[in-house]
């Protein structure tokens, strides 16, 4: 496994906090086309979800394509099944609820190799950036290989192509090596938590305000009021 692309972090008062994670498809190159699709969905606290798609044309009966395997640490996360569509033969993963981490071990679903895609995701403040690379060279001719993103807010900008305002693919062309890139803004979710903390708090500083403004009305003196008989001779007077 090629270790993960790195980025230069620039200095600020900022905190800055960055979450990477690199997969690593590895498909065995048999006889006939490739077909690798990846597609994951990106939501709003950093979780990744989605599905690996590898097979080839069969080269016989008994070809089964290739096999991914879950790594015994996403057991829980991911569920392979068979795929057999359209000619092609080979294997699915559907994985869920996965961290930036956590990412980065789908790159041991195969240990043969064939197709490669790095991929980095970096959280800068409420900015996450996908930097990746897509190294086809030894891919067939004729192969089909897509990468699709979708995320949680509009993407700012991208070198994919857009199919909506949050969604992009990149279809790889086979004998090259491709780049790939997407900025886009939503909430850090470590933001979102202390600021929805925040709010708890103040809610409960109200209510506690409310409740002790309310049981002060309650326990007013409401005693008959006493006044004094020169104070209310005068009164008469001025009438």
């Amino acid at each position: 496994m090629q270790p993960p692309l790195t980025r230069a972090r620039p200095r600020s008062r900022a905190r800055l906090f960055a979450l990477s994670a690199l997969l690593l498809i590895c498909v065995p190159l048999l006889s006939g086309c490739l077909r690798v699709q990846v597609s994951m969905g990106v939501s709003s606290d950093d979780r990744v979800s989605g599905q690996i798609v590898a097979a080839t044309v069969p080269a016989n009966d008994k070809d089964t394509g290739p096999q991914l395997t879950a790594p015994n640490s996403l057991a829980n996360k991911i569920r392979v099944q068979e795929y057999k569509q359209d000619g092609y033969v080979g294997s699915q993963a559907f994985f869920s609820n996965l961290t930036f981490g956590e990412v980065q071990q789908l790159g041991s679903m195969s240990g043969q190799v064939g197709s490669a895609v790095q991929l980095n995701f970096q959280r800068s403040g409420d900015v996450v950036v996908l930097d990746g690379k897509a190294d086809l060279k030894s891919v067939p001719d004729g192969s089909d290989v897509q990468f699709s993103v979708a995320f949680p807010a509009r993407v700012a900008t991208t070198n994919g192509t857009r199919d909506g305002d949050s969604i992009v693919t990149w279809k790889l062309p086979p004998g090259e090596v491709t780049a790939m890139r997407a900025e886009v803004r939503y909430a850090d979710p470590n933001t979102r938590s202390f600021a929805g903390w925040a709010g708890i708090v103040t809610g409960v500083a109200l209510g506690v305000a409310v409740i002790v403004g309310a049981m002060a009305y309650l326990g007013r003196n409401r005693s008959p009021r006493f006044e004094h008989p020169d104070a209310a001779g005068k009164d008469k007077q001025k009438v």
